[in-house]
């Protein structure tokens, strides 16, 4: 069924996988309203010192009675400069400087497709300085193809993409899925593999009509003594050093040829990481698959940094090894094995567009696959935490000046009121300001 799609006639039957609080609506709206309720680091300071400076305000009203009975003046006059006192001291502001930020900048980055888990998460954008991102579905679109096949001498074009294709259409990955999705293409129907078995980090294997199938890394062949030609490897060479990805099949002990496929650079990712260094941020690409193509994608985009070839269980070893060198790290990924390194780095950033697993591991959901959105998330909470920082330091200064005023009995209660109502007025129109807070994005 397709959107816009009417049942003119016949039996419509639907079945809704998800319902209620499972649905990614109702998750958003959970993550939204988890960030608005919970306290940021700097919330919890002010906490504390609400905790001391309450005490200290009616001390100094009892204080400030008793020096102007002391000094003889009316009980009245006296009770007016202690009330004063307790009126501009009221720290309803105090109250509201953490809260309302949270709530137009939260509900500024669900609008943009930013969804922030907790406002603890603001803290962290504050230092991050190095950012970490996957290749494959974050800086490229993560939609490989099938673009050559070369087979080995004796070896038929069919026979190769018939076998590799149906172990592959077995397998989640993508680069899996364009070998099985061209297969099926060209030969129709593909044989259901048996014994089918995926080795992390460097491919898949099973049986394929009686043949013991091995599709996967050179070194996944080695490992079964199956080397590739002088021909193959030239082949594969040539293809990784325009930036392609080659995937090696062999079956009955032989290599039996090569599959190259090609990924494609997202159209804005060279722009996020332009935008990045701009902020201070020193991108670094992570990804499993082979250092020329790596680095072939690093270039087209402008990162420096590559760390490449990595198994997807040891993600996770780089990102402490980064955090033990003193760097605050983000990491933005999208698939299954981003996950611990997501929930490992300092800020954990996961695209939209991947996997529910990643999304649970991460801080910041990024609604779009747009790695422009990461830039927006970051400039976001930054501009969040300041603005909080500037609501709690006017709701301090402007009660702690106004104090001395007062008890002096320069200030009575009315205008007390009317000066104390004005600081928290001041507080939700400068959180009302993140309201105007601009996508990079939709700037472009």
């Amino acid at each position: 069924m397709v959107g816009a799609t009417v049942n003119a006639g016949g039996r419509l039957v639907v079945r809704a996988t998800r319902v209620g609080s499972d649905t990614q609506l109702a998750q958003m709206a959970q993550l939204v309203e988890n960030a608005q309720t919970g306290k940021a680091e700097v919330q919890r300071l002010a906490d504390r010192v609400s905790g001391v400076f309450v005490p200290i305000v009616l001390a100094i009203a009892v204080i400030t009675l008793g020096a102007w009975l002391g000094a003889g003046f009316p009980v009245a006059a006296a009770f007016t400069a202690a009330v004063a006192v307790l009126v501009i001291a009221c720290p309803c502001a105090l109250g509201l400087a953490t809260p309302t930020a949270l709530l137009v900048g939260t509900g500024r980055g669900a609008q943009m497709g930013v969804l922030i888990k907790g406002p603890e998460v603001l803290e962290s954008t504050r230092k991050v300085d190095t950012v970490v991102l996957d290749k494959t579905g974050t800086v490229t679109t993560g939609k490989m193809t099938l673009v050559d096949v070369i087979t080995a001498a004796g070896t038929e074009r069919a026979d190769l993409l018939r076998l590799a294709g149906a172990l592959e259409n077995a397998s989640e990955h993508p680069i899996a899925q364009a070998i099985a999705t061209a297969a099926t293409e060209e030969l129709g129907t593909l044989p259901t593999p048996e014994d089918f078995a995926n080795v992390e980090g460097k491919g898949v294997q099973g049986v394929v009509d009686g043949h013991a199938v091995v599709v996967g890394r050179q070194s996944l062949l080695a490992d079964w003594s199956q080397h590739l030609s002088p021909e193959l490897v030239q082949a594969k060479e040539a293809a990784e050093a325009q930036g392609k990805t080659v995937v090696a099949a062999g079956w009955d002990g032989q290599v039996r040829g090569v599959l190259v496929v090609a990924d494609t650079v997202k159209p804005t990712s060279a722009q996020a990481i332009s935008q990045m260094r701009q902020m201070g941020l020193t991108p670094v690409l992570l990804t499993g698959d082979n250092e020329a193509v790596a680095r072939q994608i690093a270039a087209e985009v402008g990162i420096d940094t590559v760390i490449a070839e990595v198994m997807p269980k040891d993600k996770v070893d780089v990102i402490v090894r980064l955090q033990s060198e003193g760097k605050t790290v983000a990491m933005i990924g999208d698939g299954v094995n981003d996950a611990p390194a997501l929930a490992q780095a300092d800020l954990g950033l996961a695209m939209g567009t991947g996997t529910d697993v990643a999304i649970e591991a991460s801080d910041i959901t990024l609604v779009r696959g747009d790695l422009r959105s990461a830039v927006d998330a970051i400039r976001l909470s930054r501009r969040t935490l300041s603005t909080i920082k500037t609501n709690l330091f006017w709701a301090f200064a402007y009660n702690v000046a106004a104090i001395p005023v007062a008890a002096l009995g320069m200030l009575n209660p009315m205008l007390a009121g009317a000066a104390m109502a004005f600081s928290s007025v001041f507080v939700v129109g400068n959180s009302l300001r993140l309201r105007g807070f601009k996508s990079t994005a939709s700037a472009h």
